[in-house]
């Protein structure tokens, strides 16, 4: 369940990302973040009841999915439902910093939060690195006591002079204080990694460094985020003037792989979205480390044909992992697709571009 707290992004200057951008921050008042909450249980107690009286019983998941479905219940009602029909067990503040309101505020917000929905599993937020590290031990247990149980931090990058290059508006420095003090008061950690951030510069660089920052933050999960750059976002204007030059998705899957063998955590590694290449290189550090360099080692060995098969495939929806290679008719179907593109107009590489422009 998505609770705005507060509106679109105090900092919003990083060249990376489309979202917010425009868009002016605000802090919305307790009260109007109270009454959202209040008519997400109203919303949600009414589907309770439908259900009963359409003698489903318990089976609020299947009614849930129901008013879903339905466009006449409004954008709020859907948004109760569908919240609903996956289990109802995870609330999420927005948008990009909700750690920046004030202490007491965003504490009462969580209290009356857990209060409303007392069978809530998790409750999670965004904040800035540079945000959290300016918040006091102590304010940030408050908000553990309250039941904030996990933060989500975009550290992007450890290597501080792709810090300032992006405008992060944040230092390698910030993001190891602002990731351990949060760790320190007991709150759940993910942090975001985004491979194919430093171009072909500083690739070697970024990869170290952020596994050095990660090193000393030892976060409860690490989540990679590949580049993909957009005419959305500012870095597209650098881009087109050669100040930034992406790398290859090969050059990428290396640059993961220099990553990861620097690593020295006890984190959870998780490749949870659809830009990243190799969605399988994933795993519990340091047990599986090997695990997650043997598959990139294995992308990496197969001859040109077969990567640029298994790319198109990956972009195209029809590969999940390496392993579905093997499915001779899918595979015979991407290699007609490219061949075809070989013998028009079109390019290979620019037709993977627009694929994966689709998915952000």
């Amino acid at each position: 369940m998505l609770i705005r707290a507060t509106r679109n992004c105090p900092w919003n200057r990083c060249l990376f990302c489309p979202v917010y951008k425009g868009r002016k921050f605000e802090l919305r008042p307790v009260s109007d973040i109270v009454k959202d909450i209040e008519a997400a249980k109203a919303i949600s107690d009414g589907i309770k009841e439908t259900a009963w009286r359409m003698g489903h019983g318990n089976r609020v998941r299947e009614v849930a999915a129901m008013f879903h479905n339905q466009a006449e219940f409004g954008q709020c009602t859907g948004h109760v439902a569908l919240w609903l029909s996956a289990g109802g067990r995870s609330a999420f503040l927005q948008d990009s910093n909700t750690l920046v309101m004030r202490t007491p505020e965003l504490t009462q917000v969580i209290t009356v939060l857990r209060e409303t929905f007392p069978g809530l599993g998790r409750v999670t937020t965004y904040g800035r690195s540079h945000t959290a590290a300016r918040k006091s031990l102590t304010e940030l247990k408050e908000l553990r006591n309250a039941g904030l149980d996990r933060v989500h931090i975009g550290l992007e990058t450890g290597y501080d002079p792709l810090l300032a290059y992006m405008e992060k508006g944040c230092t390698a420095r910030d993001h190891i204080d602002g990731g351990k003090k949060v760790k320190e008061a007991g709150i759940s950690l993910c942090e975001y990694v985004m491979p194919g951030l430093g171009g072909r510069t500083m690739s070697k660089e970024h990869a170290r460094e952020t596994a050095r920052v990660l090193n000393e933050i030892n976060p409860d999960y690490i989540r990679l985020r590949s580049l993909h750059v957009s005419p959305a976002m500012t870095l597209w204007t650098r881009l087109q003037d050669r100040d930034f030059e992406l790398q290859t998705e090969d050059e990428v899957v290396k640059e993961i792989a220099v990553f990861i063998d620097n690593l020295e955590v006890t984190s959870h590694l998780k490749s949870d979205h659809t830009l990243n290449l190799l969605m399988e290189v994933q795993g519990k550090m340091p047990e599986d480390k090997d695990k997650c360099l043997s598959i990139i080692d294995q992308y990496l060995a197969l001859p040109h044909e077969e990567r640029l098969n298994f790319r198109f495939g990956r972009r195209a929806g029809y590969y999940g992992t390496l392993a579905d290679l093997a499915d001779n008719h899918t595979h015979e179907k991407i290699r007609e697709a490219i061949k075809r593109l070989k013998a028009g107009d079109d390019n290979v590489e620019e037709a993977l571009f627009r694929l994966k422009s689709t998915f952000i």
